[in-house]
């Protein structure tokens, strides 16, 4: 079985305009992701943001991806539809997608839900259950698996 090409997106932008933020991720949220990531065995990680031409999200970059991770929280107006509309053919074309934190708000996310995705809080200890869809999908598994919130919006 060959390695898992994944590819950490983020928008980078908290890193470099808060102190704090830096001081914790001082090679990024997508540093710190990719990091991790590397340290599983069969996958294979590299890194995109915002500021790199096409968003880092060449046409041979999405190629070679079997899953994108995109980590967004405040530039999401600033991705280009055009990059929007490459890794939305490349999700379609079955390119594995993990939206992370405030990434629900992404023009991606968004294009690809349908929706406005706009949240309501809840904080009354639900849970929430997921299925994969695709069983054969090695991004997510076990299936069934369960989301215990742990923090407030």
């Amino acid at each position: 079985m060959s390695a898992i090409q994944v590819t950490v997106w983020n928008e980078y932008r908290h890193e470099k305009s808060n102190k704090e933020i830096a001081k914790l991720y001082p090679e990024g949220m997508h540093g710190a992701i990719a990091k991790h990531l590397r340290t599983q065995p069969g996958m294979e990680v590299s890194t995109a943001t915002l500021d790199e031409p096409e968003h880092g999200l060449t046409d041979d970059v999405l190629a070679a991806t079997d899953v994108l991770t995109w980590w967004g929280h405040a530039a999401h107006a600033e991705v280009r539809d055009e990059i929007v509309e490459k890794v939305r053919q490349r999700v379609w074309e079955g390119m594995g997608l993990i939206v992370l934190h405030s990434g629900h708000f992404s023009k991606i996310f968004k294009r690809l839900m349908g929706t406005t995705c706009n949240l309501k809080w809840r904080e009354i200890g639900e849970k929430e259950r997921l299925w994969v869809v695709e069983p054969g999908h090695p991004a997510m598994k076990p299936s069934p698996f369960t989301i215990i919130p742990t923090c407030c919006g």
